[in-house]
């Protein structure tokens, strides 16, 4: 079984993120034969369904000319919050 990754943006908006994602999800699965997963919205998408999709080459494909992150950020999200 290949191991998985999960990508997150934490804090607020960066130039270069995009870039960053897209040469994380190639790397690991080039170099690695890792499965690689986004969480969106930094911390939310461990918490709520359908907030962590898995990144291929497909869906990082021509996303370096785009503004901000292809996964969403937030700088007050806290993971510690969410009722147990």
């Amino acid at each position: 079984m290949p191991k998985r990754i999960c990508v997150l943006n934490g804090g607020g908006d960066c130039p270069g993120l995009n870039a960053v994602i897209r040469a994380v999800v190639k790397s690991a699965i080039i170099r690695h034969g890792w499965e690689v997963w986004g969480s969106e919205d930094s911390f939310d998408g461990f918490i709520k369904p359908g907030k962590m999709p898995r990144l291929t080459f497909d869906s990082v494909r021509g996303i370096l000319p785009r503004g901000g992150t292809i996964l969403g950020t937030t700088n007050k999200g806290n993971p510690f919050r969410y009722p147990e």
